[in-house]
Protein backbone atom coordinates (compact mmCIF):
# COMPACT_ATOMS: atom_id res chain seq x y z
CA UNK A 1 0.00 0.00 0.00
CA UNK A 2 1.36 3.65 -0.92
CA UNK A 3 0.72 6.64 0.76
CA UNK A 4 1.24 10.62 0.10
CA UNK A 5 4.09 11.69 2.09
CA UNK A 6 6.41 15.22 2.16
CA UNK A 7 10.02 14.07 0.36
CA UNK A 8 12.87 16.28 -0.20
CA UNK A 9 16.37 14.82 -2.25
CA UNK A 10 18.65 17.29 -0.96
CA UNK A 11 18.98 19.88 1.58
CA UNK A 12 17.39 23.80 1.17
CA UNK A 13 14.77 26.38 1.24
CA UNK A 14 11.66 25.22 2.62
CA UNK A 15 10.91 24.95 -1.71
CA UNK A 16 12.62 21.46 -1.88
CA UNK A 17 10.06 19.54 -0.02
CA UNK A 18 7.46 17.78 -2.21
CA UNK A 19 4.32 15.85 -1.86
CA UNK A 20 5.05 12.14 -3.31
CA UNK A 21 3.91 8.61 -2.60
CA UNK A 22 5.54 6.32 -0.71
CA UNK A 23 5.49 2.74 0.67
CA UNK A 24 3.44 1.95 3.94
CA UNK A 25 5.29 -0.75 6.01
CA UNK A 26 3.90 -3.38 8.83
CA UNK A 27 4.75 -3.05 12.48
CA UNK A 28 7.17 -5.20 14.17
CA UNK A 29 7.60 -6.00 17.63
CA UNK A 30 6.44 -3.21 19.80
CA UNK A 31 5.70 -1.04 17.13
CA UNK A 32 2.38 0.14 16.36
CA UNK A 33 1.06 1.88 12.60
CA UNK A 34 -0.57 5.10 12.79
CA UNK A 35 -2.99 6.30 10.23
CA UNK A 36 -2.27 10.47 10.66
CA UNK A 37 -4.49 13.14 11.27
CA UNK A 38 -2.42 15.99 12.06
CA UNK A 39 1.31 16.27 12.21
CA UNK A 40 3.26 18.86 14.51
CA UNK A 41 6.16 21.06 12.90
CA UNK A 42 9.12 21.43 15.07
CA UNK A 43 12.69 23.19 14.98
CA UNK A 44 14.31 19.81 14.34
CA UNK A 45 12.10 19.76 11.38
CA UNK A 46 13.50 22.62 10.05
CA UNK A 47 17.24 21.87 10.83
CA UNK A 48 16.99 18.15 9.38
CA UNK A 49 15.79 19.72 5.94
CA UNK A 50 18.60 21.94 6.02
CA UNK A 51 21.01 19.55 6.28
CA UNK A 52 22.53 20.16 9.43
CA UNK A 53 20.22 18.05 11.71
CA UNK A 54 20.36 14.44 10.18
CA UNK A 55 17.90 11.75 11.23
CA UNK A 56 19.33 8.60 13.16
CA UNK A 57 20.24 5.78 10.84
CA UNK A 58 17.08 3.69 12.00
CA UNK A 59 14.47 6.63 11.91
CA UNK A 60 12.89 6.98 8.66
CA UNK A 61 14.07 10.30 6.61
CA UNK A 62 10.55 11.71 6.22
CA UNK A 63 10.31 15.00 8.32
CA UNK A 64 7.93 14.95 11.40
CA UNK A 65 8.18 13.95 15.12
CA UNK A 66 4.96 13.90 16.42
CA UNK A 67 1.24 13.00 15.09
CA UNK A 68 -2.02 12.43 16.23
CA UNK A 69 -4.38 10.38 14.13
CA UNK A 70 -6.02 6.35 14.53
CA UNK A 71 -4.31 3.21 15.31
CA UNK A 72 -4.21 1.01 11.97
CA UNK A 73 -2.44 -1.97 12.81
CA UNK A 74 -0.22 -3.74 15.80
CA UNK A 75 2.28 -5.89 15.94
CA UNK A 76 1.62 -8.80 17.41
CA UNK A 77 1.22 -9.24 21.13
CA UNK A 78 1.06 -5.63 21.48
CA UNK A 79 -1.49 -5.32 24.36
CA UNK A 80 -1.51 -1.73 25.11
CA UNK A 81 -3.17 -0.26 21.73
CA UNK A 82 -5.93 -1.82 19.43
CA UNK A 83 -6.93 -0.96 16.38
CA UNK A 84 -9.07 2.35 15.78
CA UNK A 85 -7.79 3.73 19.16
CA UNK A 86 -7.54 7.34 18.84
CA UNK A 87 -3.61 8.24 19.95
CA UNK A 88 -1.18 11.42 19.84
CA UNK A 89 2.46 10.02 19.56
CA UNK A 90 6.29 10.56 19.45
CA UNK A 91 7.71 9.44 16.25
CA UNK A 92 11.60 8.53 14.73
CA UNK A 93 10.48 10.08 11.86
CA UNK A 94 7.92 10.46 9.10
CA UNK A 95 5.19 12.21 10.59
CA UNK A 96 4.45 14.09 7.52
CA UNK A 97 2.72 11.07 5.88
CA UNK A 98 -0.60 9.84 5.68
CA UNK A 99 1.12 6.59 7.88
CA UNK A 100 3.57 6.11 10.41
CA UNK A 101 5.17 3.41 12.70
CA UNK A 102 6.34 4.55 16.25
CA UNK A 103 6.86 2.54 19.33
CA UNK A 104 3.48 1.46 21.34
CA UNK A 105 5.45 3.22 24.85
CA UNK A 106 5.26 6.28 22.60
CA UNK A 107 1.63 6.92 22.44
CA UNK A 108 -0.44 8.30 24.50
CA UNK A 109 -4.59 8.58 24.09
CA UNK A 110 -5.76 11.95 22.88
CA UNK A 111 -6.87 14.09 25.53
CA UNK A 112 -10.78 14.61 26.44
CA UNK A 113 -12.07 16.68 23.90
CA UNK A 114 -9.13 17.50 22.16
CA UNK A 115 -8.96 18.09 18.27
CA UNK A 116 -6.61 15.29 16.48
CA UNK A 117 -4.73 18.87 15.23
CA UNK A 118 -4.44 20.08 19.11
CA UNK A 119 -3.52 16.32 19.74
CA UNK A 120 -0.44 16.15 17.02
CA UNK A 121 0.45 19.38 18.88
CA UNK A 122 2.15 17.86 21.99
CA UNK A 123 4.02 15.02 22.10
CA UNK A 124 7.42 16.81 21.14
CA UNK A 125 6.93 19.69 22.89
CA UNK A 126 5.81 18.03 25.79
CA UNK A 127 8.14 15.51 25.67
CA UNK A 128 10.66 17.77 25.74
CA UNK A 129 9.54 20.35 27.90
CA UNK A 130 8.92 17.76 30.77
CA UNK A 131 11.95 16.08 30.27
CA UNK A 132 13.96 18.89 30.84
CA UNK A 133 11.78 21.11 33.20
CA UNK A 134 10.79 18.12 35.27
CA UNK A 135 13.11 15.72 35.27
CA UNK A 136 16.58 17.27 34.21
CA UNK A 137 15.91 20.34 35.85
CA UNK A 138 13.94 18.85 38.74
CA UNK A 139 11.41 22.46 39.02
CA UNK A 140 9.57 22.48 42.15
CA UNK A 141 6.15 24.42 43.38
CA UNK A 142 7.46 27.55 44.57
CA UNK A 143 10.56 28.16 42.75
CA UNK A 144 10.84 30.61 39.96
CA UNK A 145 11.75 29.39 36.32
CA UNK A 146 13.25 31.88 33.17
CA UNK A 147 12.13 30.33 29.89
CA UNK A 148 13.67 31.69 26.88
CA UNK A 149 11.74 31.85 23.66
CA UNK A 150 8.34 31.89 25.73
CA UNK A 151 5.76 32.41 22.67
CA UNK A 152 6.86 29.37 20.46
CA UNK A 153 5.68 25.88 20.69
CA UNK A 154 8.04 24.84 23.19
CA UNK A 155 7.89 28.32 25.73
CA UNK A 156 4.14 27.84 25.17
CA UNK A 157 3.81 24.47 26.69
CA UNK A 158 6.58 25.33 29.57
CA UNK A 159 4.69 28.42 30.93
CA UNK A 160 1.51 26.46 31.32
CA UNK A 161 2.97 23.62 32.77
CA UNK A 162 5.61 25.27 35.17
CA UNK A 163 2.44 27.43 36.42
CA UNK A 164 0.44 24.01 36.37
CA UNK A 165 2.67 22.85 38.75
CA UNK A 166 3.42 25.93 41.04
CA UNK A 167 6.04 27.66 39.83
CA UNK A 168 6.51 31.41 38.76
CA UNK A 169 7.57 31.81 35.13
CA UNK A 170 9.64 34.73 33.94
CA UNK A 171 9.58 34.19 29.72
CA UNK A 172 11.37 36.62 27.64
CA UNK A 173 10.09 37.15 24.02
CA UNK A 174 10.28 39.24 20.97
CA UNK A 175 7.42 41.47 20.69
CA UNK A 176 4.46 43.50 22.48
CA UNK A 177 2.29 41.18 20.57
CA UNK A 178 4.17 37.87 22.14
CA UNK A 179 4.68 39.42 25.35
CA UNK A 180 0.79 39.53 25.50
CA UNK A 181 0.18 36.24 24.52
CA UNK A 182 2.50 34.57 27.45
CA UNK A 183 1.45 36.68 30.13
CA UNK A 184 -2.28 35.21 28.87
CA UNK A 185 -0.83 31.69 29.41
CA UNK A 186 0.27 32.36 32.91
CA UNK A 187 3.29 34.46 32.69
CA UNK A 188 4.46 36.22 35.50
CA UNK A 189 6.60 38.19 33.87
CA UNK A 190 7.02 38.50 29.98
CA UNK A 191 10.22 40.44 28.95
CA UNK A 192 10.45 41.94 25.40
CA UNK A 193 14.33 41.41 24.96
CA UNK A 194 14.66 43.81 21.82
CA UNK A 195 13.87 46.70 24.59
CA UNK A 196 14.78 45.90 27.89
CA UNK A 197 17.86 43.66 29.37
CA UNK A 198 16.03 40.17 31.13
CA UNK A 199 19.31 40.06 33.30
CA UNK A 200 18.37 43.69 35.25
CA UNK A 201 14.55 42.86 34.92
CA UNK A 202 15.63 39.40 36.25
CA UNK A 203 16.94 40.73 39.17
CA UNK A 204 14.17 43.31 39.20
CA UNK A 205 11.69 40.48 39.76
CA UNK A 206 13.41 38.65 41.76
CA UNK A 207 14.63 40.90 44.33
CA UNK A 208 18.32 40.33 43.64
CA UNK A 209 17.74 36.92 44.46
CA UNK A 210 17.85 35.15 41.10
CA UNK A 211 15.92 32.28 39.44
CA UNK A 212 16.17 28.59 40.67
CA UNK A 213 16.04 27.29 36.91
CA UNK A 214 16.63 28.58 33.75
CA UNK A 215 15.58 26.87 30.51
CA UNK A 216 17.85 28.29 27.67
CA UNK A 217 17.29 27.46 23.95
CA UNK A 218 19.53 30.70 22.93
CA UNK A 219 22.79 29.70 23.58
CA UNK A 220 25.96 31.59 22.57
CA UNK A 221 26.11 34.80 24.93
CA UNK A 222 23.35 33.90 27.04
CA UNK A 223 24.99 31.55 28.97
CA UNK A 224 26.75 34.22 30.88
CA UNK A 225 24.00 36.40 31.13
CA UNK A 226 22.06 33.02 32.40
CA UNK A 227 24.43 32.78 34.56
CA UNK A 228 24.25 35.84 35.86
CA UNK A 229 20.57 35.60 37.41
CA UNK A 230 20.57 32.28 38.53
CA UNK A 231 20.32 32.04 42.37
CA UNK A 232 22.61 30.31 44.48
CA UNK A 233 22.67 26.33 43.67
CA UNK A 234 20.38 27.05 40.36
CA UNK A 235 20.17 25.28 37.53
CA UNK A 236 20.69 25.69 33.36
CA UNK A 237 18.99 23.39 31.00
CA UNK A 238 20.42 23.96 27.47
CA UNK A 239 18.09 22.70 24.69
CA UNK A 240 19.02 24.33 21.64
CA UNK A 241 21.72 26.92 20.33
CA UNK A 242 19.94 28.79 18.03
CA UNK A 243 21.99 31.85 18.35
CA UNK A 244 25.25 29.53 18.08
CA UNK A 245 27.00 26.56 20.15
CA UNK A 246 30.11 28.12 20.96
CA UNK A 247 29.82 30.30 24.31
CA UNK A 248 32.70 31.88 26.57
CA UNK A 249 31.53 30.66 29.82
CA UNK A 250 32.40 32.68 33.61
CA UNK A 251 33.42 29.37 35.34
CA UNK A 252 34.16 31.28 38.47
CA UNK A 253 30.24 32.62 38.90
CA UNK A 254 29.76 28.53 37.60
CA UNK A 255 31.48 27.41 40.99
CA UNK A 256 30.84 30.00 43.02
CA UNK A 257 26.85 30.02 43.02
CA UNK A 258 27.44 26.12 42.86
CA UNK A 259 24.93 26.03 39.44
CA UNK A 260 24.53 22.82 37.88
CA UNK A 261 24.21 23.04 33.96
CA UNK A 262 22.52 20.27 31.55
CA UNK A 263 21.17 20.26 28.51
CA UNK A 264 19.45 17.16 26.23
CA UNK A 265 18.11 16.30 23.19
CA UNK A 266 15.01 14.28 22.53
CA UNK A 267 16.01 12.03 19.31
CA UNK A 268 18.45 10.09 19.76
CA UNK A 269 17.43 9.28 23.60
CA UNK A 270 16.56 5.22 23.85
CA UNK A 271 13.05 3.77 23.11
CA UNK A 272 13.22 2.97 27.10
CA UNK A 273 14.20 6.57 27.89
CA UNK A 274 11.37 8.25 25.81
CA UNK A 275 9.05 5.55 27.05
CA UNK A 276 9.52 6.72 30.90
CA UNK A 277 8.66 10.01 29.76
CA UNK A 278 5.76 8.79 28.06
CA UNK A 279 5.18 7.18 31.56
CA UNK A 280 5.23 10.19 33.94
CA UNK A 281 3.50 12.15 31.09
CA UNK A 282 0.61 9.75 31.31
CA UNK A 283 0.48 9.94 35.21
CA UNK A 284 1.14 13.16 36.20
CA UNK A 285 0.28 15.44 33.09
CA UNK A 286 -2.26 13.62 30.92
CA UNK A 287 -4.97 13.86 33.75
CA UNK A 288 -4.66 17.59 33.91
CA UNK A 289 -4.97 17.95 30.06
CA UNK A 290 -8.70 15.59 30.35
CA UNK A 291 -9.82 17.67 32.94
CA UNK A 292 -9.00 21.15 30.80
CA UNK A 293 -6.59 22.42 33.27
CA UNK A 294 -4.01 22.83 30.24
CA UNK A 295 -5.51 24.33 26.66
CA UNK A 296 -3.71 23.78 23.10
CA UNK A 297 -1.69 26.01 22.02
CA UNK A 298 -2.38 26.08 17.90
CA UNK A 299 -1.16 29.12 15.73
CA UNK A 300 -1.94 27.84 12.54
CA UNK A 301 -3.10 24.90 10.49
CA UNK A 302 -2.17 24.17 7.06
CA UNK A 303 -2.41 20.94 4.48
CA UNK A 304 0.14 18.31 4.41
CA UNK A 305 0.65 19.73 0.95
CA UNK A 306 1.75 23.40 2.50
CA UNK A 307 4.63 22.27 4.79
CA UNK A 308 6.65 24.09 2.94
CA UNK A 309 4.55 27.53 4.03
CA UNK A 310 4.62 26.03 7.74
CA UNK A 311 8.39 26.08 7.24
CA UNK A 312 8.34 29.59 6.25
CA UNK A 313 6.01 30.33 8.67
CA UNK A 314 8.10 28.96 11.36
CA UNK A 315 11.20 30.19 10.19
CA UNK A 316 10.32 33.52 9.79
CA UNK A 317 9.21 33.80 13.92
CA UNK A 318 5.81 35.56 13.72
CA UNK A 319 4.32 32.52 15.38
CA UNK A 320 2.64 32.36 18.94
CA UNK A 321 2.36 28.51 19.71
CA UNK A 322 2.65 25.61 17.59
CA UNK A 323 1.86 25.16 13.90
CA UNK A 324 0.36 21.71 12.79
CA UNK A 325 -0.17 20.26 9.38
CA UNK A 326 -3.28 19.10 8.45
CA UNK A 327 -2.82 14.87 6.80
CA UNK A 328 -5.80 13.35 6.30
CA UNK A 329 -9.62 12.71 7.52
CA UNK A 330 -11.56 14.25 9.92
CA UNK A 331 -9.99 16.60 12.39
Amino acid sequence: MQCQQIVFTHPGMPEVMQLALGEVAAPQAGQVLIKVVAAGVNGPDIYQRQGSYPPPADASPILGLEVAGEIAAVAAGEPRWQVGDKVCALVPGGGYSEYVLTWSAHCLPVPNGWRMSEAAALPETYFTVWHNLFMRGALQAGETVLIHGGSGGIGSSAISLAKAFGARVIVTCGSADKQAYCESLGADVAINYREQDFVERVNQFTDGQGVQLVLDMIGADYINRNLKVLAMDGRMVSIACRQGRMAEVDVGMLMFKRILWTGSTLRPQTVAQKAAIAAQLAQQVWPLLDQGQLKPHLYAELPLAQAAQAHQLMESGEHQGKIVLQVSGAN
